[in-house]
């Protein structure tokens, strides 16, 4: 049957009459009240009784009954979040705030209101392997300055966000980041967030194999399968290239290092993968905020297995994991409840090659990380070539800023950016020649290539200025460390310091050698707990809370206080987390009173 359209009175050019716009407007804000939106993009209209669901028949999503659902899954149970698209629409043309189901849905798009810390929106995007081009770091910026509150901050997953996006705005921001070649889908929410890589892969001298194009396969194969948009709560992957630049691989549910089989002693004996190759060793269950990191399982994949069995892990905790706990719906909780080999063994199913596990002891030993390798230049595998390792205080951006470094970028190097998961960025492929200029123009520009061994590793969540659930602005505090610190002190080791607003751990500062988590004291004012003695990759280790209630006013002395007694009381040559973990915690709290 066809559907006869009256002819326009108009030509399809001519814009809308203001009587037309009011009427859409009001059309698509009653079809999101009413719940009929997923219906109408569908194609389709009023349900017919015949295609509702027996009476007799239990309710169920994902195998769990839809009345023991979190409200969350029961509003992905009545609608994909992927289908809200007129739901978007209907806001952005009110100029509306949403609501908490909304705020929650519009997350799929990577849009959340944050109030109400701001009463905005602010935008994450996929950059998969932490990597952008000129062209679109010029298209944010003016992104930034013309449709958001002329910013843009780094994010700890070698990513980027725009805040102060109005609702009107919204769709527009959406369309322009789709024009620039960039996708915010799935960037927030239930949904596996920024795919991160070594931000050297593909010209580190000392990396076992280059990453980044795993990192992108992976991005476009869930950009491309609905299913894979539909997790019981978010989900963090990570490619490490096994040089000595760290991503944090073992922070995230699944970290992919890169590996060598150690040659086999017995020639003769048969060896299930080829030791001339590299391969994947891989890391499950990384979640530092429940003080957490990622176990080695023994599975040693060909590279070109690493995105399938990545798919195939996803799928298995779509099928399994907790939709009726928030709390307890992350991959970590699933592991514990069913155990690793159960999970592989499911994961085994859903493909068509074999899972092999090796020893930790057949591979060639992982190489140590350097602390603060993010910063300054560093020789490339290519001849007389440099990346230049940029600080970013505290990740944050200005438009101004950010067309100059894409046209360092463009102009010096191979129009190429690399973000890091410190909150900082690389700019490859810098000729030797030109590495001086280079690094006059950065810090013209109010950026910085050195920094102090104390203020290096700084690294601050949004905070209370932008986030709701956080105590303290971190980022203020986390600034004023980084302008006074090295006045106050000197070391001559690298110290990481993480600065987070609330459980939720953005920061990770159970991973920081000293870190701090925020609170509201007993006189209403902002504080921190203080902890020390974490480390990621191989100095691993989840912090020990040493201090509890240190007023905001008084972290820069507290820092410098700790920093004085490592370097009063440790041993010839000791790291700060050999020092802070040779010691009881009752002991740290003596030295340090």
């Amino acid at each position: 049957m066809s559907l006869a359209l009256p002819e326009p009175s108009a030509p399809a050019s001519a814009p809308f009459r203001p009587d037309q716009k009011e009427y859409l407007q009001g059309f698509f804000a009653a079809l999101a009240t009413t719940g009929r939106l997923g219906a109408l993009a569908a194609g389709g209209g009023t349900p017919s009784p015949a295609s509702a669901p027996a009476a007799s028949a239990p309710a169920l999503f994902h195998s769990t009954p839809v009345e023991d659902l979190c409200q969350q899954e029961k509003w992905k149970h009545a609608e994909h979040p992927l289908d809200g698209w007129e739901r978007l629409l209907a806001h952005a043309s009110a100029d509306k705030a949403p609501d908490a189901e909304h705020n929650y849905r519009f997350r799929w798009h990577g849009l959340f209101h944050v109030a109400p810390a701001q009463e905005s929106f602010m935008l994450r995007l996929r950059l998969p392997g932490c990597a952008i081009t000129s062209h679109q770091l010029h298209g944010l910026a003016d992104l930034a300055s013309t449709l958001a509150g002329g910013y843009a901050h780094i994010t700890t997953r070698g990513n980027l966000q725009l805040r102060e996006i109005k609702p009107r705005d919204t769709v527009r921001v959406l369309m322009r980041l789709a024009e620039l070649g960039l996708s915010s889908r799935g960037s927030g929410a239930d949904n596996l967030r920024n795919i991160t890589a070594s931000p050297d892969s593909g010209f580190a001298p000392d990396e076992v194999l280059d990453v980044r194009p795993y990192a992108l396969a992976l991005h476009h194969y869930v950009l491309n399968h609905r299913d894979l948009f539909d997790l019981p709560r978010k989900f963090n992957i990570s490619f490490d290239n096994g040089g000595s630049l760290s991503v944090a691989a073992d922070t995230n549910d699944i970290g992919f290092i890169a590996t060598r089989l150690r040659p086999s002693a017995d020639s003769s004996a048969p060896r299930p993968l080829d030791s001339s190759t590299p391969h994947f060793r891989v890391l499950l269950g990384g979640i530092t905020g429940h003080k957490d990191f990622a176990r080695d399982t023994g599975l040693l994949l060909t590279p070109e297995q690493a995105v399938p069995v990545a798919v195939a892990m996803m799928r298995v905790f779509i099928a399994h994991g907790d939709r009726t706990n928030r709390k307890k719906a992350r991959l970590k909780y699933l592991l514990e409840a069913k155990g690793v080999d159960w999970f592989l063994a499911e994961a085994a199913k859903l493909l068509p090659f074999p899972l092999v596990r090796v020893p930790l002891e057949a591979c060639e030993p992982r190489r140590p990380v350097e602390k603060h390798a993010w910063l300054g230049a560093r020789r490339q595998r290519e001849a007389h070539t440099y990346s230049l390792g940029v600080g970013v205080p505290v990740g944050r951006l200005t438009p101004k800023q950010m067309h100059r470094l894409a046209d360092l970028a463009a102009n010096y190097g191979r129009s190429e950016l690399r973000l890091t998961a410190w909150q900082n960025l690389l700019i490859p492929h810098l000729p030797e020649a030109f590495l001086p200029t280079v690094e006059r123009a950065v810090v013209n520009m109010g950026l910085y290539h050195e920094a102090s061994l104390a203020t290096g590793g700084i690294i601050a969540c949004t905070g209370s200025w932008g986030c709701k659930y956080a105590s303290a602005d971190t980022k203020a505090h986390a600034l004023d460390l980084i302008k006074r610190l090295s006045s106050r002190i000197e070391i001559d080791q690298p110290v990481n310091i993480h600065l987070t607003g609330c459980a939720h751990s953005c920061a990770q500062h159970y991973a920081g050698d000293i870190g701090f988590i925020s609170t509201k004291l007993a006189d209403g004012t902002p504080g921190y707990h203080m902890v020390l003695g974490g480390g990621m990759d191989h100095e691993q280790g989840i912090a020990r809370e040493i201090l509890k209630g240190v007023p905001a006013t008084e972290l820069l002395d507290t820092v410098v206080r700790v920093l004085g007694a490592w370097q009063k009381h440790r041993q010839r040559g000791e790291t700060f987390v050999q020092w802070t973990r040779r010691h009881e915690v009752k002991r740290l709290q003596e030295l340090l009173s």
